[in-house]
């Protein structure tokens, strides 16, 4: 298959990050056909393969987050707990890794782009979320959910995103708001620990 009928497909997707199998189902050829043709446009250095299946224009100015809906493409996942609150301008530290929340299993994905920790939360609790800034590619947890996701998460893992020593609240972060997210969980005991971590953070700030 030549480069040239690879490059139309590409641009036919109207955006810079694609996938193979985005590309096999628009050219109707073989999953090796089209390995082996992406593999030499790299080479050509005119794309770059970002993870695996996953790939961008080599020209184009790709954001780590703009790849998040390609790491789980049967689950929906959105940037949350540190990841989030440092992006409505809570925390000025910068994660390390990027944050995310998903009915997916739990795991850690290295790309090109950046580490992304997907962290599992229940189906019920997979909510309080929107494009970024209304419009963006990605999509992330209101302020209020952002919290409670990390309080909810630092139940159960070793009190890890429980601690904040620098957080601050922007005058329209909802203590009330944040109390209804509690509310859709669950498990009796994680509801109580997040409460009660959420009350002491009013309590200070």
């Amino acid at each position: 298959m030549s480069r040239q009928n690879i490059l139309v497909y590409i641009k036919q997707l109207n955006r810079p990050v694609f996938t193979t199998s985005e590309i096999i189902s628009l050219s109707g050829k073989s999953s090796s056909t089209i390995t082996q043709s992406l593999d030499y446009l790299q080479k050509q250095g005119l794309i770059i393969k970002i993870h695996r299946g996953i790939w961008a224009e080599a020209d184009s100015r790709v954001s780590a987050y703009s790849i998040i809906p390609f790491l789980t493409p049967r689950h929906r996942a959105y940037v949350s707990f540190v990841s989030a609150l440092h992006l409505h301008g809570m925390i000025e530290q910068i994660p390390q890794v990027i944050t995310l929340a998903s009915t997916s299993h739990a795991r850690t994905v290295h790309t090109k782009m950046g580490t992304f920790t997907i962290h599992q939360i229940a189906p019920r609790f997979f909510k309080g979320f929107d494009w970024y800034r209304g419009d963006g590619n990605f999509l992330i947890a209101q302020p209020e959910k952002a919290l409670v996701d990390s309080l909810y998460l630092s139940a159960h893992k070793n009190k890890q995103f429980g601690f904040f020593p620098e957080i601050s609240f922007p005058k329209s972060f909802s203590f009330a708001r944040a109390r209804k997210w509690v509310k859709c969980i669950s498990i009796a005991s994680v509801k109580l620990y997040v409460e009660k971590k959420l009350l002491e953070l009013g309590s200070i700030y």
